[in-house]
């Protein structure tokens, strides 16, 4: 299991981070419970299984929504 942290571009509204989190939980391989979207410092943090999901699949969704990646971290657990 990996842990992640995806910095995003400024968040706006609440609205946005439920379409982010709900882009993120569809994920097969994500940890459901994990899924934190910090608005006030626009982050993403969730754990999630490396074998079933590229990080890059995340990115590329949040991207597909309208928001900007700036960084990604990826961590063991």
């Amino acid at each position: 299991m990996k842990k992640a942290t995806i910095q995003l571009s400024p968040l706006t509204c609440p609205s946005c981070v439920q379409k982010i989190e709900g882009a993120i939980k569809s994920f097969n391989g994500v940890e459901k419970d994990s899924v934190k979207i910090l608005f006030n410092s626009s982050k993403a943090k969730f754990d999630f299984n490396d074998e079933k999901l590229a990080i890059s699949d995340v990115e590329n969704a949040i991207t597909a929504l309208g928001y900007d990646v700036k960084k990604s971290q990826v961590k063991d657990l």
